[in-house]
């Protein structure tokens, strides 16, 4: 326990916050290039096939993305946008990328009627 005099000697410091997305380096979105297309699987409660990319951004980082909605189209040397968005299921994504920009396409293989403008999806 910490007594008085400490206290007046040396004030409480307040905790720094940890940036959750170190790779965007505070800015919404980055562009990189996909090194690696890949999948894996999800934690222990969940079963699928999570769709993931290795992308070299233009920091010369390389991250963990998921590929979100239902296929795709990416290879390796695609260029692509990145945005902040966790796959709470997948260990170590933190990061999405964004559907209808540079070389991934916003076909999707179902109909959306929900949550159409994260997949960059127009009204039918």
């Amino acid at each position: 326990m910490i007594t008085t005099n400490q206290l007046i000697k040396y004030k409480r410091k307040p905790k720094k916050k940890k940036y959750q997305k170190p790779a965007l380096k505070f800015s919404p979105h980055r562009k990189g290039v996909c090194v690696k297309v890949f999948t894996s699987k999800p934690k222990k409660p969940n079963s699928a096939i999570r769709k993931l990319a290795r992308v070299k951004l233009s920091l010369k980082q390389t991250v963990t993305v998921a590929i979100p909605g239902q296929g795709h189209n990416l290879q390796k040397h695609s260029i692509v946008l990145i945005r902040g968005g966790r796959v709470r299921d997948v260990p170590g994504v933190k990061y999405k990328i964004i559907r209808g920009k540079y070389d991934l396409d916003t076909n999707e293989t179902i109909e959306r009627r929900n949550a159409r403008s994260k997949y960059s999806l127009k009204k039918n």
